[in-house]
């Protein structure tokens, strides 16, 4: 496709005009090049982007990509709402607050577009939480961290490991089933790149290749996507962290 083109099927508006080097960049580069590249879906694309414009807390382009992601059908308002609570655990809730915001004015956006009434919107129930047994879902949470990270699971000896990772963060959210593991790495690469955290950066890239839920092309894939949108000094990090489990296993 052209990157009118390509802009048209992300974005599901007509491109505007290109007067400036930033807006002939974007559209030649960042829709000519990096969308248009076959090493992941629009789909899976629209995750990294999500995560990105969000941490940076960009009004425009957080409204731009919500909206395309929904009006496209690319992600679900489920899915939208899970990608929500993922990027919060990542990525602070504050920020999280201003995407959830989003995703519920662009939903009433699209179907106002269409002349719909908005469909009733996703209830849940106690149920959707998990187990009610404190152990249990300690016990869980321990299970879904090694087979998330490849490493035994940290000790229960503070808060932030009893109560956030294993309890929270592995015992309920990497367990939920409104997106696969998959799409949550999708969401948390970018938001842990982001955040010059070289342990967290080192864990979720090596853990993610090591257990074969991204290939290492889909990796680089992943890691322009992200340069592209939160820049290329940010995204050395990841490319280094790929590289050094790349050289681990030569």
């Amino acid at each position: 496709m052209t990157p009118d083109e390509l802009y048209r099927t992300v974005m599901t508006v007509d491109p505007p005009a290109t007067e400036t080097p930033f807006e002939a960049a974007t559209r030649e580069f960042l829709f000519g090049q990096v969308w248009n590249r076959p090493g992941l879906s629009i789909r899976d694309r629209r995750l990294v982007s999500l995560a990105c414009v969000a941490a940076a807390d960009a009004t425009g382009p957080i409204d731009d990509h919500v909206y395309a992601a929904l009006r496209s059908a690319d992600l679900t308002i489920e899915q939208l709402n899970e990608a929500t609570l993922h990027f919060a655990v990542y990525c602070g809730w504050p920020k999280a607050s201003h995407l959830e915001t989003t995703v519920r004015v662009q939903w009433h956006r699209v179907h106002a577009e269409r002349g719909e009434q908005p469909e009733p919107w996703p209830t849940l129930t106690a149920d959707d939480l998990g187990p009610a047994d404190r152990d249990e879902r300690i016990s869980l949470g321990q299970k879904e961290f090694v087979d998330v990270n490849g490493v035994p699971a940290p000790p229960s000896d503070s808060p932030y490991f009893h109560s956030g990772i294993l309890n929270f963060v592995f015992g309920h959210v990497w367990r939920r089933p409104g997106l696969s593991r998959r799409d949550r790495r999708l969401v948390t690469i970018p938001c842990v790149g982001l955040s010059d955290a070289a342990t967290p950066i080192a864990s979720h890239v090596g853990s993610a290749l090591e257990t074969g839920d991204l290939t290492y092309d889909e990796m680089q894939e992943i890691i322009l996507q992200f340069s592209a949108y939160y820049g290329f000094a940010k995204g050395q990090a990841l490319h280094d962290a790929a590289e050094r489990w790349r050289a681990s296993k030569t």
